[in-house]
């Protein structure tokens, strides 16, 4: 996710949507002031986790999503990393 995403909750609100959802998988900011996640679940709940990334918490400005479908790994829980 780009845009004003650091700095703004984004990281914690996303962990909490997507642990409501049942997802695993993380979310990180970068250093080059975007956020990354990673949602491992069903399909509609990943879908409804990207949806929330393009709109964010109430003080972030989404520019812009990048979605990229890969195999799930696994992973369970749902963790806010670097």
């Amino acid at each position: 996710m780009s845009g004003r995403v650091q700095g703004v909750f984004y990281r914690s609100a996303c962990a909490d949507r997507a642990r409501a959802l049942g997802l695993g998988g993380w979310v990180r900011n970068l250093p080059d002031g975007r956020v990354e996640a990673v949602f491992e679940g069903s399909a509609q709940a990943v879908e409804a986790a990207i949806a929330w990334c393009r709109i964010g918490t109430p003080v972030s400005i989404v520019d812009a999503v990048e979605v990229v479908e890969e195999s799930p790994s696994g992973v369970t829980g749902f963790r806010v990393t670097g």
